[in-house]
Order: C-alpha cells, then sequence, then structure tokens
C-alpha cells in the first residue's frame, strides 16, 4: 500500500503553494500519495497544477494586509482573535482529513493547526526568526513553540553561507531536527531568446497585490519596451489583453510561467521568499518592492541590495529612473534544491 501524505500550504498570496509544488512532484516520484489541503487562490492553483490530485479545503484564515505599511503589524494584532479561531477550525479539520482518508503523514508549510500527535507531522518555513520590528523576540519565541510541536522542520535555504534567508532561516536552540532543503523551486532554468524586457510578477494577499498593480501599470504605460504583467489572479480561465507595447494576463501555471521568466531579461515583483528562490534558480536579474510594512520582504530585499545582487525601492517611490540601477547588480545566482527526498521522506 502507497502511503497517504497530507500536504498543506498557506493560503497568503501564492509563494507556499508554488513551493510545495516541487515536494507534490517528489512525493509521486518516491510512490507515495499526496493529498493536497489548503483554502483560496492556494487551493484553486494547486488544483490547476494537479488535477488528478485528490484536494481538500481547510478552514481560512482570511487575514488581509493593511492598506498603509505601518499599520501591518496592528491590523495582524488586531486580527488575532480571527487567526486563532482559524487555526482551532483547522486543528478539528485535520484530525477528521487524517481519519477519513486514511493519512499517514503531514507536510505543513507555515499552516499552524495542521499536525498530528499520532503520525510524522513536518513544518516548512523559512522564518526560524520571524522578524516583527521591537517585537522580534515575541514573534521568534511564539513562533518556536509552534514549530516545536512537529517531527522534523524543513528550511527551503542553504544551511551555510552564501544563503538566501540570511538570519530568517539560521537559528540555534530549536528543539526537533531542522533540515536544509536548499531553494525549492517548481522551474529550471533555461536559454531562451528574450521575449519580454521586463515581466511585473504580481503576488501578495490584497489590497496590496492591488495596489502594487496600479502603481506599475501607471508608471509603464508609455514604456516602449516589451513588458508582460503577470498579475497573480487566479480564475477559471486565463485571460490575456495586449495594448501596445503591455501585455497583461491574469496568471500563468507551470511550463507556462516558467518559459515567460526564462525569456524575460528583468523581473520586477514583490521580495518574497519563494520569488528569490525561484530567481535564483533562474539565474535572474529582478528588481524588488517588498510589501510595505512585512518585515520579512523588506529584511530580504535589503540583504540582497546590501549583498549588491538585486535593487530595492519603498512602493511609493518607484520610477522608471530606479529601474536602471539594475546594472549595477549582478542579478541572481543559478542554483537549485540539494535535498534528498528519499532520506527526508523516511520519517513516514
Amino acid at each position: 500500500m502507497k502511503k497517504r501524505i497530507l500536504i498543506a500550504p498557506l493560503n497568503w498570496g501564492l509563494g507556499h503553494a508554488t513551493r510545495c509544488i516541487p515536494i507534490i512532484n517528489m512525493l509521486i516520484t518516491h510512490n507515495y500519495i499526496p493529498v493536497i489541503a489548503s483554502d483560496g487562490i492556494a487551493l484553486a492553483l494547486l488544483k490547476k497544477e494537479f488535477p488528478d490530485v485528490e484536494t481538500v479545503e481547510l478552514p481560512a484564515y482570511d487575514i488581509k494586509y493593511a492598506k498603509k505599511g505601518h499599520f501591518f503589524k496592528l491590523k495582524l494584532i488586531k486580527d488575532s482573535p480571527k487567526l486563532l479561531k482559524a487555526i482551532k477550525a483547522e486543528k478539528k479539520a485535520t484530525k477528521a482529513i487524517i481519519s477519513t482518508h486514511n493519512i499517514d503523514g503531514v507536510i505543513s508549510d507555515n499552516r499552524l493547526g495542521v499536525y498530528s500527535k499520532k503520525i510524522p507531522s513536518v513544518f516548512i518555513t523559512h522564518q526560524l526568526q520571524v522578524l516583527s520590528g521591537t517585537t522580534t523576540w515575541l514573534s521568534t519565541k511564539m513562533h518556536q513553540r509552534i514549530i516545536e510541536k512537529f517531527d522534523q522542520c524543513w528550511v527551503p535555504d542553504h544551511e551555510n553561507e552564501p544563503s538566501l534567508s540570511g538570519k530568517l532561516g539560521h537559528m540555534k536552540n530549536i528543539e526537533i531536527p531542522i533540515k536544509y532543503l536548499g531553494p525549492l523551486s517548481r522551474f529550471e532554468r533555461q536559454e531562451l531568446k528574450p521575449e519580454y524586457d521586463i515581466m511585473l510578477l504580481l503576488s501578495g494577499p490584497e489590497p496590496q497585490r492591488t495596489l502594487l498593480e496600479d502603481k506599475l501599470t501607471n508608471t509603464f504605460k508609455e514604456d516602449s519596451r516589451r513588458i508582460l504583467c503577470v498579475r497573480g489572479v487566479i480564475e477559471k480561465e486565463q485571460t490575456t489583453i495586449t495594448a501596445g507595447n503591455l501585455t497583461m494576463t491574469n496568471f500563468m501555471t507551470g511550463k507556462a510561467l516558467e518559459k515567460a521568466l526564462n525569456s524575460s531579461k528583468i523581473i520586477v515583483s514583490r521580495s518574497g521568499y519563494t520569488t528569490v528562490m525561484d530567481l535564483s534558480v533562474l539565474g535572474k536579474k529582478a528588481f524588488f518592492i517588498p510589501t510595505p510594512g512585512q518585515f520579512e520582504q523588506e529584511y530580504l530585499a535589503e540583504r540582497l541590495d546590501e549583498l549588491k545582487l538585486v535593487p530595492y525601492c519603498k512602493q511609493n517611490e518607484f520610477t522608471l529612473d530606479k529601474l536602471e540601477t539594475i546594472t549595477d547588480y549582478k542579478g541572481l545566482y543559478g542554483q537549485n534544491t540539494s535535498a534528498n527526498f528519499k532520506d527526508l521522506f523516511s520519517l513516514f
């Protein structure tokens, strides 16, 4: 009998879902049966990527970003009762799913209530330290307590320098085994003829995704270069509109997105960690605009700027002139996962 593994990414933008794609593929390759559990656009995307894999819907966290970045932490605190209620519902749903779907193991990508004391459970995160400004010590301690409810923690990064996550993914004194996977990406690098000069790759929770889309499309509407905008809006059908130099599509999946990334000279995007991993594997030149108020994205953008790999600026400061600084940066280097999945899956 093939073992059945529940894999559950957080629905917070698309990053958690997309970095689970190579893990789902590896589960299938190593003769396991994946069962996908999530909600919202994360679940919608994975259904499109894996139409033949069984899926189940989990309770939604339904946390939204503040419109103003400096209210980000305050909004999270305000929403914390709703989050705790969702995690409680998630634990109950997980217990039922494990029973009704005959689950043998659990892989949770940042879903805090998806674990079991009865079967092996893994937590995936690149944030062993959770940055929150003056309360980093508290948010890190709270996250650490959650991680220690699992049997193992998988960190999608290199254990040693040069790393992508820096201090986020490297921390001592955690009482469960930490396994470093190397960067995780569903993409492979290809040498393709450039089709677009600039690709605008949008993602993340609302309303900040829409605010960035409006900012970028207004900035580039008079630009003469070939520009592709992937809006990161998962809908039933893919729609693409071309107006002059600008091509806009609501979403792309799998090989189509891989081809578009490989055939774009420059990527303009958020500095979400999954995006950083993807662009690193593809060896791309990029410009980052971190989500306002999100400490993790701001840290990653600042770190990669200091390393002279990728320039960045704040959302309200972006101009075409800022993009010209990209010539002074090396770009992200091509690298991929070094994980031994046969060994990792032996936990189950």
